[in-house]
């Protein structure tokens, strides 16, 4: 049984929680104070604006570009499908290449409650149609990736010191986070084979404010950062070749077409889909693209500090 008093103290514990996401640190900018009262409050619509603008731009890729990963064109970070896979003993591997320096990324976790009824939906609509020239992303590691403190094209060497420097400014960011509610917007399929979700902000703190935090966190980091400000995105898969339907040069308009096809069964099934997001992680990769890759990673992991209301 709860006494009243332990009742008490627990509604005193919530309404600080809630003042805390509204409330803001004195040595902050009069811009970052106006950002931070919000960071618990539904997104602002110019936030959601830009991501719209952006997912429409994604969304026309594939018909603007065509399917240049058909041609060993380039996929993520400037490096070609040949590059990340091969085909050994009929099943699609992964091409592991340390990292030198490893990357330290920092993503927002989703949770195999959420993860692993899209990693099925996904699977059901696109694996009859590719067989082995799909990669699916693991559903233990769906992630939206936030901030660099070092990346492939601009690395940024650190020590030991200057590592656990960083986790601890990361840890610190989390705690001053309020868990997001966001739903999925739509899953577009790029012309660099990636098959993405785009997701949409109901509540909670912004990925452009949680990028800015993350900014004033990291000083050393990268000035050019892989990622728009405002996307909130997760790899599903990758696919690797031409779909079973359709494998002659003579087919690429139906195959683009089967491609739309299939991304609209797989927007008819999930799109809408709601998620909660309570968790940022400070990721070493060890091996390029180590999470979408199943590479080594070491990874500190950190609740929001704010509670959802």
């Amino acid at each position: 049984m709860i006494f009243k008093g332990q009742k008490l103290l627990e509604s005193f514990k919530s309404s600080f929680a809630d003042l805390g996401c509204f409330c803001n640190s004195l040595s902050r900018s009069f811009q970052m104070a106006l950002q931070n009262s919000s960071s618990c409050s539904d997104t602002p619509i110019s936030y959601a604006e830009q991501r719209s603008r952006l997912y429409d731009k994604m969304s026309r890729d594939l018909d603007e570009n065509g399917a240049a990963f058909l041609n060993r064109g380039e996929t993520s970070q400037s490096l070609s499908l040949s590059d990340l896979f091969t085909l050994k003993d009929g099943s699609v591997t992964p091409i592991l290449k340390a990292a030198i320096p490893p990357v330290r990324a920092t993503v927002l976790y989703l949770s195999p409650e959420y993860s692993v009824p899209i990693s099925e939906a996904v699977r059901s609509i696109f694996l009859p149609h590719f067989e082995k020239m799909i990669w699916f992303q693991n559903s233990t590691l769906y992630h939206f990736s936030m901030f660099h403190a070092s990346h492939n094209i601009t690395p940024v060497p650190a020590t030991e010191e200057e590592i656990e420097a960083e986790v601890n400014a990361v840890k610190a960011v989390a705690e001053d986070l309020c868990p997001l509610t966001i739903v999925l917007d739509r899953v577009v399929l790029t012309s660099t084979s990636v098959l993405v979700g785009c997701w949409q902000v109901l509540s909670g703190t912004d990925p452009v404010i949680i990028r800015a935090k993350l900014r004033a966190a990291l000083p050393r980091a990268p000035e050019k950062q892989l990622y728009d400000a405002a996307i909130l995105h997760t790899s599903f898969a990758r696919l690797l070749g031409h779909p079973n339907a359709s494998s002659s040069e003579a087919d690429k308009t139906s195959e683009i077409q089967i491609f739309h096809d299939l991304v609209t069964q797989l927007n008819n099934q999930i799109q809408g889909f709601e998620a909660t997001v309570t968790e940022l992680w400070y990721v070493e990769e060890f091996d390029v693209l180590a999470l979408a890759l199943d590479g080594k990673i070491k990874v500190r992991k950190f609740k929001f500090g704010f509670s959802k209301t």
